[in-house]
């Protein structure tokens, strides 16, 4: 894997903050990545998600993989982005997605910002417990 300018995206926590019409990810969802090498994934839940998985790749500070979730009402859902990553000035990560579903019409962009400090205590971010409060 080529150096990246930005530190891997391992056991980082990030959530949404913004999303384009359309999209079911929204401000009470949640990612917990994980990365070996150039291979990424990551569980989010939250909001209207009830459980969802992406894999894929990083080259250098772009990622390209497919995600795949269920909505709270019980609806599937698949689609792919490519990420661009960028380092905000106190060191946290952001992630600029351009995103297109695969099982319905419809595309757009979407931001996610890595937690703070502030905003991981007295939140259980444990994926597999997470219930947003």
């Amino acid at each position: 894997m080529p150096e990246s300018r930005t530190p891997s995206l391992d056991g980082r926590v990030f959530k949404s903050v913004a999303n384009a019409e359309g999209g079911d990810v929204g401000g009470d969802t949640y990612f917990w990545f994980d990365q070996s090498d150039d291979l990424i994934h990551a569980t989010y839940r939250g909001g209207t998600v009830r459980l969802g998985h992406l894999v894929g790749l990083r080259l250098d500070d772009t990622l390209d993989f497919r995600y795949s979730h269920v909505t709270e009402d019980g609806t599937t859902a698949t689609g792919h982005s490519t990420d661009r990553i960028e380092r905000l000035d106190d060191g946290r990560l952001r992630l600029h997605e351009d995103w297109s579903w695969d099982s319905k019409p419809g595309s757009g962009t979407s931001v996610l910002e890595e937690l703070t400090d502030e905003e991981r205590t007295g939140l259980d971010l444990s994926p597999d417990s997470f219930d947003g409060r």
